[in-house]
């Protein structure tokens, strides 16, 4: 079945949906892995998944629901995401799917972007890897520029796949180390 993605709506329901999700789902890779009800109720009420600034869908394979992504800065040339699988889809090989349906989805739909960005934590290896067989390149790598829960910060690393990387099925490389030392 293909993926595809519900978008999230201001109501009750879906605000009852999304705490229900953040607190039965742990979420050891974020900055904050665990959701309390309050916690939660205070990320739907701030805007997070329906704003100006983001739009948050649900991820959806054949007839089950199986996580959330959070859409920001859909005006600009660069949209981001927040990509969040229930435990039980988690290592099922689903990343890559969703991530390739993803990209179709703000490249085909958005016509601001040229470029699409995630970022994840240096040990995070399964998205790491989910990246690289979307087609994302690594661009950067942030030396402890990810605050964790358990205390000690770790790298946070970007990949992004270009517009038209994704329309050529093709990658563009660049040279890492272009500078003598």
């Amino acid at each position: 079945m293909p993926i595809t993605f519900s978008p999230m709506a201001k109501s009750e329901q879906e605000a009852g949906d999304l705490v229900r999700f953040l607190t039965t789902n742990r979420f050891p890779f974020h900055v904050r892995p665990r959701h309390s009800e309050e916690s939660a109720r205070e990320a739907v009420a701030g805007g997070r998944f329906w704003s100006e600034e983001s739009q948050g869908y649900w991820i959806n394979d054949g007839g089950s629901r199986i996580g959330l992504v959070v859409l920001d800065d859909l005006d600009e040339d660069t949209p981001m995401f927040d990509l969040r699988l229930a435990e039980e889809f988690r290592g099922k090989g689903l990343g890559p799917k969703v991530l390739t349906a993803l990209c179709t989805k703000v490249f085909e739909q958005f016509p601001e972007p040229v470029r699409f960005e995630g970022q994840t934590r240096e040990d995070n290896i399964a998205m790491r890897k989910t990246f690289l067989r979307a087609g994302f390149l690594k661009e950067a790598h942030y030396r402890l520029g990810w605050p964790t829960a358990e205390g000690p910060r770790v790298a946070s690393v970007a990949y992004a796949i270009l517009r038209q990387d994704w329309e050529s099925k093709d990658t563009t490389w660049f040279e890492w180390d272009d500078l003598p030392a």
